[in-house]
């Protein structure tokens, strides 16, 4: 009898010990894909910052950083917006526009409006 109590008690930690080392290994896969995320966005809105500033464009186009090495199973995409600080109603943006960078990743073996937003980084490019 003191056998079986003794193995149902070692089932018990194995089983807490196998659960703990799941959890951590999803954990450790979420902080990547968030680290891989973070120096994507970083990285691509420091290129826009360095870029030509586009006063012509409604709205402003900028491309990606092409030396960028984009990892298998992640989408980056930019958005521009031409502001109005001195909200005049003018479409010239007295300088000043904001850009938006957005990582995603991949659920399925191809690019999907499903794919997941692991982050989204807004930085401000001002015409200097």
């Amino acid at each position: 009898m003191e056998i079986l109590i003794a193995l149902a008690i070692l089932g018990m930690v194995v089983v807490a010990f196998l659960s703990a080392l799941a959890t951590g290994s999803q954990a450790i896969i979420v902080a990547d894909a968030r680290t891989t995320a973070e120096s994507l966005s970083r990285s691509e809105l420091e290129y826009i910052k360095n870029s030509a500033y586009d006063d012509t464009n409604n709205p402003p186009q900028y491309s990606l950083d092409p030396a960028i090495d984009i990892p298998d199973g992640y989408n980056v995409e930019m958005e521009a917006l031409r502001l109005d600080p001195g909200n005049d109603g003018i479409e010239d943006d007295e300088g000043i526009q904001k850009i938006t960078v957005e990582v995603y990743r991949q659920d399925g073996p191809t690019p999907s409006p499903q794919d997941t937003l692991i982050l989204s980084a807004s930085e401000y490019k001002v015409n200097r």
